[in-house]
């Protein structure tokens, strides 16, 4: 592939393993450090490389080449301490990007200030996501892109079967963008005002948070 990258894991617990196996799927290459011996031989299959290394080697870290990963991921989550000097030793040793698995808001926080350039928190987001799937007719899925916008799939409100999208008014009436229309496995981003709704389709729309949740109203 042409934008094929280089990604470096540390952590290879239920997040880190499914990180280091989809970035190996979409076919970029992936080392995967642990310093669970089982855990390296389990995610081997899946990645370019694993290697073990115990927590805060320098050495080894140093001769890992940090600095010529396109990005570093830090998702160690069972251990506070070393998952701050990691992210500590790779912002030294010249990394590009790093991104840090965070456990609470305090974690969260410290990641910040030593310069971590993004922190997620998997399983407070996934705990969000399904709220929302539960609590909502049509959402099948959701994901923040930031404070105020959502992006999110959800079923085709009734109100707008058997209409084109200029007939249900969707931008101007609900102020959202339909980004692309899943009819069944087939996706379409080749969308036109004159493009029919279905029962069965599935939208994906971009949109403020309070209008994306005026949108899971509808009947």
């Amino acid at each position: 592939m042409a934008d094929k990258k280089q990604y470096l894991v540390f952590g290879v617990g239920r997040f880190g393993t499914a990180l280091a196996r989809t970035l190996g799927e979409l076919g970029h290459e992936v080392l995967a450090v642990d310093s669970d011996e089982s855990r390296v031989a389990a995610i081997a299959p899946y990645v370019t490389n694993a290697m073990q290394l115990q927590p805060m080697d320098e050495e080894g870290m140093r001769a890992l080449g940090i600095r010529n990963f396109d990005g570093v991921i830090v998702a160690i989550g069972d251990n506070l301490q070393h998952s701050i000097m990691t992210c500590i030793m790779c912002k030294e040793m010249g990394a590009q990007y790093i991104v840090g698995k965070a456990s609470d808001a305090m974690h969260a926080k410290v990641l910040l200030t030593l310069g971590v350039d993004r922190v997620v928190f998997p399983e407070r987001d996934m705990g969000v996501r399904l709220a929302h799937t539960l609590t909502s007719p049509h959402l099948l899925d959701l994901i923040n892109l930031n404070e105020d916008y959502v992006l999110v799939n959800l079923t085709c409100p009734q109100s707008w079967v058997g209409k084109s999208l200029r007939e249900a008014n969707i931008r101007h009436k609900h102020n959202v963008s339909v980004l692309a229309i899943y009819h069944g496995p087939q996706m379409s981003m080749d969308i036109k005002a004159d493009t029919k709704l279905s029962a069965d389709d599935r939208l994906l729309i971009l949109g403020h948070r309070r209008d994306v949740e005026s949108v899971e109203a509808l009947e």
